[in-house]
């Protein structure tokens, strides 16, 4: 009999976990918001279940209407996907205890790995650098205080413990700044996260955003699939993202590479994993790990050939799969573009319906995407409608693919940032991998 998993997503990810399981014979049930009645992938879903209004505390972030759903469709399995409920380390555990198997690591990774202090100083076990920083509870004489981020040396970065999504971290300069800074960040965390707890690190002033994707089998067993540069970034949020990176130091990656492998063998990490780092001056800091899929993954998956959904849904289903690192070849360069409905100035959210649209194609280009002509996109939820991925056998080549893709790409009814990517192909710096994460905000739109 095959086995029934309940896709607790919504947008381009339910509809590209849909598309593997299909492909492995497993029956799906797919949860909506009210407002999300018209979502592409429910028109393809065994069956589909209302969880509640649009609001997403009501609906994709309700764990009693999830789990509800999940009861009353007898199913295996719930795929979270990313953002909403997928590193909710509770969540994890409740889908366990109601007999439902939780696709992904195990509650107690995720919460560990969750928290950025007990992940930082967990991994530092196993010979991957952290940046130097205070993660202790801060004293309450500033005094002190303020010795301890003089030894660090500024500027330093205050970041919320359980922050995410560029949210909850702010720059200090100078010492006249520290105080009132950390109080800003403590009650924007509070309000954000429910939790205020922050830490205090050394800022790397100008890195490259580097990351590694790891498959683990949770008995074990455990490969990576190289790295990918989401050096292109605004506010902490990726834009941009290619595999591999490039013109990083040879023995310093592989050292980074057999590490964190070596991290997930030792902790026998069950599903799919990102490691990520900060990398400047040929060294790499760790700053934290996603226990989930990451949006950029498509990248991965076009240079290595490795279907990365169905490896989560095969370890955790025990479909059968053998993870052996020397068959993972890579191949040439990838891509992606993600286009979001906004200004592509402002980068302010842009809802409304979609009159008209064309999607690209063509040899090495792939289109992963929910919209359609005539869907309405809601202003509840992220603003990501589309992601084109090209390949090619060099970056400069991916490039040129992905300049003729978004030429012929088009979305009319609302603003997208499409024009944004359009420039950033044709710029020389980005053009000659010269860019780090603080390009795009002080240097390409100031002189825009």
């Amino acid at each position: 009999m095959s086995k029934k998993i309940l896709i607790a997503n919504r947008g381009e990810i339910a509809l590209r976990a849909l598309r593997a399981c299909r492909e492995l014979g497993l029956k799906t049930v797919s949860v909506y918001s009210e407002i999300d009645k018209d979502l592409k992938h429910l028109k393809f879903s065994d069956e589909t279940v209302c969880i509640g209004p649009a609001i997403p505390a009501e609906s994709y972030l309700n764990v009693p209407s999830i789990l509800s759903a999940a009861e009353l469709t007898e199913v295996d399995a719930i795929y979270p996907g990313y953002g909403f409920l997928a590193e909710n380390p509770d969540f994890a555990e409740q889908c366990d205890k109601s007999g439902f198997k939780f696709i992904g690591p195990n509650s107690d990774t995720i919460r560990k790995m969750g928290d950025k202090i007990t992940a930082k100083a967990f991994v530092s076990k196993f010979n991957i650098p952290i940046v130097p920083g205070y993660s202790d509870d801060l004293p309450e004489d500033d005094e002190q205080l303020k010795t301890i981020v003089n030894n660090i040396g500024y500027p330093v970065i205050i970041k919320a413990t359980a922050g995410g999504g560029g949210r909850g971290m702010r720059i200090v300069e100078a010492e006249d700044e520290l105080l009132s800074t950390i109080d800003i960040t403590m009650q924007e965390a509070g309000n954000a996260f429910g939790n205020n707890k922050i830490y205090i690190e050394k800022f790397i002033e100008n890195p490259r955003h580097i990351e590694v994707q790891i498959v683990g089998d949770g008995k074990g067993n455990a490969i990576h699939l190289g790295t990918r540069d989401c050096s292109m970034q605004r506010r902490h949020q990726k834009i941009i993202e290619e595999a591999p990176a490039l013109d990083i130091d040879s023995q310093n990656l592989q050292n980074i590479l057999d590490s964190c492998v070596n991290l997930c063998k030792e902790i026998n990490y069950e599903g799919v994993g990102t490691l990520e780092f900060l990398y400047e001056n040929k060294n790499f800091y760790f700053i934290e790990m996603n226990t989930r899929i990451q949006v950029e993954h498509p990248v991965t998956e076009m240079i290595t050939g490795f279907d990365i959904v169905k490896a989560q849904l095969r370890i955790a289903l025990d479909l059968g799969i053998t993870l052996n690192q020397d068959e993972i070849s890579f191949n040439g360069h990838a891509i992606e573009c993600r286009i979001n409905a906004e200004d592509p100035e402002t980068l302010q959210p842009s809802p409304g319906v979609i009159s008209k649209m064309h999607t690209a194609g063509g040899f090495g280009i792939r289109y992963d995407s929910h919209i359609y002509g005539g869907y309405y996109v809601p202003p509840f939820y992220d603003s990501l409608l589309a992601k084109i991925i090209t390949q090619a056998n060099t970056r400069k080549s991916a490039i040129k693919r992905m300049i003729s893709a978004l030429d012929e790409f088009f979305v009319e009814g609302i603003k997208t940032n499409q024009p944004l990517h359009q420039d950033i192909l044709n710029d020389k710096k980005f053009i000659e991998n010269e860019h780090t994460i603080n390009y795009l905000e002080k240097e390409f739109l100031k002189l825009k």
